[in-house]
C-alpha cells in the first residue's frame, strides 16, 4: 500500500477519523507511533514516518502510544483480490492467536502458496505474516493488560504467547516496557463476571440501524436488542477446547469506539470472540469510500453498514428458514430451532439462554425432526445438507474464503437458490460485492418486477453492492 506524505501529514494535522487505521505515524524522536486521531501535539514533518499497518510501524523499532492506543483502530475493508487475500489471512490469524500457524499452513488454507501470500502481505501492510503475527498478539495483550484486572499471566496465555516469559521478552525488545509497566487503572470498570473492551471505527455509524436490522432478526433465545445495547449467546472453538458464553455490545459516548463486554467464561477465546464482532459490526468499513460509490443512494445515510454473521452456519441456517417468508416468521422459526436443537447457556440477561446448534448437531438430525417445527420438508432438507457439509469441512462460511467458489457450493445444495447463496454471501463471507437481485424488497425499492433488470442497474454500485442493497431495504422503512 502507498502512502502519500502530504496526504498523511494532512490527516494528522487534522486528526481525521476518516483516516484512523488507514495509516500509522512513527515519530522518530520518540520511536513512538500513533493513530492519526491521536490527541497529543501533532509532531513535525521532519520526525514524521507513515506506515500502512501497526506490524509495519513495530518492525522498523516504534513502540505503540499509551494515549491512541493503536490496538483500537478499525481495520481495513477488503475489496481487491489481494486485499481479500490479506484480510482472509488476518482473520485467521487474528482468530487463533495461541495457534502460532506458519506462514505455510496460513497459505495452504486459503489456496495460495506461501511465497504468494509473503507478496501480498508486504504489498498491503509493509510487513510479513509472522510480524502481524507477533504485532497481533502484543496489541491484544496491550489492550487486556489496559482494560481488565487479569493477571499479567493469563494475559499472556489469552494473547496466545505460550508463557508469561515469552511474552515479556518480546514486550522488552519490541516496547522497550515490562507487562507491568503497561498497567494503568486496570478493570476499574470490570465486574467479576465480565471483561470490558474498546473497539474502534470509522465515523459515521449509524449504529440505530445497525440495531433495528439486528433486533428484527434477533433468535430468540441467542440473541436480543435491548435499548441501545446488543446481546447475544456465544459458542466458540478455540486452541483445542469449546467456550461458551455471552458478548454483549454498545456504542461508546465520546469517541468512535464500541464498548464491548464478554463472560469470563470466554477469556481464553478472546482472539476469535473479537474477530467475530468485528465482522458482525463490520468494523472495517470506510464509509466515505462507500458513500462515494453509490452516490445518491448513500446521501442521506453515509454510515450505514451490512451487518455481518457472528457464525456463519447460523446465518445460513436462518437466510434457509427465511426463503419466501416474512421477516418476522423466519425469525418465529428460528427461535423454535434454537429451542428444539440448542443447548442451554446460562446468562445474566433474561432471556438470553440458548446456543444455537452447531453444524455436527444438525447434520445429526433427520428431516422430520426439523420439519415437526413447522418447517417445509425441502427446507429442513436444505438445512441438514448445509450441516452437512460444513460439519465435514466440505464448505466453509466466513470471510476468509473465495466468494465466487463459495457461492457455487451453495448452489449445489439442495434447496439453496441465488438469493439464498447471495443473502449468506453478503453477511457471512463479508463480501461487499453480494447482491441478492431477487429479492422482493430490492426489486420493490428499485421499482423493478424483473430481477434482471435489478441486476443490471446494480452494476453502477458495483463493488459495493451489498450496501446498495442496505440501503434499499432502509428506503422501504422510511
Amino acid at each position: 500500500m502507498q502512502l502519500e506524505f502530504e496526504s498523511c501529514y494532512r490527516a494528522l494535522r487534522a486528526r481525521d477519523p476518516r483516516f484512523d487505521g488507514r495509516f500509522f505515524v512513527g515519530v522518530a524522536s520518540t520511536l513512538v507511533y500513533c493513530r492519526p486521531v491521536c490527541r497529543v501535539r501533532a509532531p513535525t514533518r521532519e520526525n514524521c514516518r507513515f506506515f500502512p499497518s501497526a506490524a509495519a510501524a513495530e518492525a522498523a523499532g516504534y513502540r505503540p502510544c499509551l494515549r491512541c492506543r493503536p490496538e483500537l483502530a478499525p481495520g481495513l475493508a477488503a475489496l481487491d483480490a489481494d486485499a481479500r487475500l490479506v484480510q482472509a489471512a488476518v482473520d485467521l490469524i487474528e482468530s487463533d492467536l495461541g495457534n502460532e500457524q506458519g506462514v505455510a499452513a496460513v497459505a495452504a488454507r486459503l489456496g495460495v502458496t506461501a511465497r504468494h501470500l509473503r507478496r501480498a502481505f508486504q504489498a498491503r501492510l509493509a510487513a510479513s505474516p509472522v510480524q502481524f503475527a507477533q504485532t497481533q498478539r502484543l496489541l491484544l495483550a496491550k489492550l487486556l493488560l489496559t482494560d481488565t484486572s487479569m493477571s499479567v499471566t493469563d494475559v499472556a496465555l489469552a494473547s496466545g504467547f505460550g508463557s508469561l516469559r515469552r511474552c515479556d521478552a518480546l514486550f522488552r525488545s519490541r516496547y522497550r516496557l515490562t507487562p507491568a509497566a503497561v498497567r494503568g487503572d486496570a478493570g476499574a470498570h470490570e465486574s467479576r463476571d465480565a471483561l470490558a473492551f474498546q473497539l474502534g471505527f470509522r465515523p459515521p455509524l449509524d449504529w440505530t440501524a445497525v440495531l433495528s436490522f439486528l433486533e428484527r432478526r434477533a433468535i430468540v433465545g441467542v440473541e436480543q436488542v435491548d435499548g441501545s445495547v446488543y446481546r447475544r449467546t456465544a459458542q466458540v472453538q478455540h486452541a483445542g477446547g469449546l467456550a461458551r458464553g455471552w458478548v454483549m455490545v454498545g456504542l461508546a459516548r465520546c469517541a468512535a469506539h464500541l464498548e464491548v463486554r464478554v463472560s469470563a467464561s470466554l477469556v481464553g477465546s478472546l482472539p476469535p470472540v473479537f474477530t467475530r464482532i468485528k465482522r458482525q459490526f463490520d468494523i472495517g468499513c470506510d464509509p466515505e469510500e462507500v458513500s462515494s460509490a453509490l452516490g445518491v443512494l448513500a446521501a442521506g445515510r453515509p454510515g450505514l453498514r451490512v451487518p455481518g454473521a457472528f457464525d456463519g452456519f447460523e446465518t445460513a441456517v436462518r437466510a434457509i428458514l427465511g426463503q419466501q417468508v416474512t421477516v418476522k416468521a423466519a425469525r418465529t422459526l428460528a427461535g423454535r430451532f434454537a429451542a428444539a436443537f440448542g443447548e442451554p447457556c446460562a446468562t445474566p440477561f433474561d432471556g438470553l439462554n440458548r446456543l444455537f446448534p452447531d453444524p455436527d448437531r444438525v447434520a445429526a438430525l433427520q428431516v422430520p425432526d426439523i420439519a415437526a417445527l413447522g418447517v417445509v420438508s425441502a427446507r429442513a432438507n436444505a438445512i441438514r445438507s448445509l450441516a452437512g457439509a460444513m460439519a465435514s469441512g466440505a464448505l466453509r462460511l466466513d470471510p476468509g474464503v473465495e466468494p465466487e467458489a463459495t457461492l457455487e457450493k451453495l448452489r449445489r445444495l439442495p434447496g439453496v437458490g441465488e438469493w439464498t447463496a447471495q443473502y449468506v454471501a453478503m453477511r457471512a463471507l463479508a463480501w461487499p460485492d453480494a447482491f441478492p437481485h431477487s429479492d422482493h424488497g430490492v426489486l420493490k425499492a428499485l421499482g423493478e418486477t424483473d430481477p434482471r433488470k435489478a441486476l443490471q442497474r446494480a452494476a453502477a454500485w458495483r463493488p459495493w453492492r451489498a450496501y446498495a442493497v442496505m440501503h434499499l431495504w432502509r428506503s422501504l422503512e422510511g
